[in-house]
């Protein structure tokens, strides 16, 4: 799972989710590309998982790029805890992704293979997302 080296901050904010991509909105590495539809936070595990679906279905043929990192700590307190304990340690990570961000890229694959591994990728993800190839926007 994908989790920073090390952080400024141990503890975050929540944020806000709106807007949209002003970074990462286009694909810049490979020919396809996964692009959200939706703001969300998607996790280290869910990131893996959806990696592990795409590299399985294509069978060690392609390259794949990841596009997002998780680097916001999210942070939880125990079950029954009181109210006033101050605030939890941190649980997990999470990537911020905003509406048009390209969160996986592909090439060395055909364009049916590439949209398949995509597909079973983003069932992965919580984000509603649309498959992209490098001309489209």
């Amino acid at each position: 799972m994908l989790i920073p080296k090390k952080v400024k901050h141990r503890k975050h904010h929540r944020g806000s989710s709106k807007g949209k991509a002003m970074s990462g909105n286009f694909v810049a590495f490979g020919s396809f590309g996964l692009k959200s539809l939706e703001n969300s936070w998607v996790t280290s595990r869910q990131i893996e998982a959806a990696r592990r679906a795409m590299t399985r279905y294509i069978q060690r043929g392609g390259k794949i790029w990841i596009r997002i990192f998780p680097d916001k700590p999210i942070t939880a307190h125990g079950n029954e805890s009181p109210m006033g304990a101050g605030k939890g340690a941190v649980d997990h990570f999470v990537a911020v992704v905003q509406k048009g961000r390209i969160l996986f890229e592909m090439d060395g694959v055909t364009p049916v293979q590439a949209e398949e591994a995509m597909r079973l990728a983003s069932h992965k993800l919580p984000v509603k997302t649309r498959f992209v190839t490098k001309e489209q926007k």
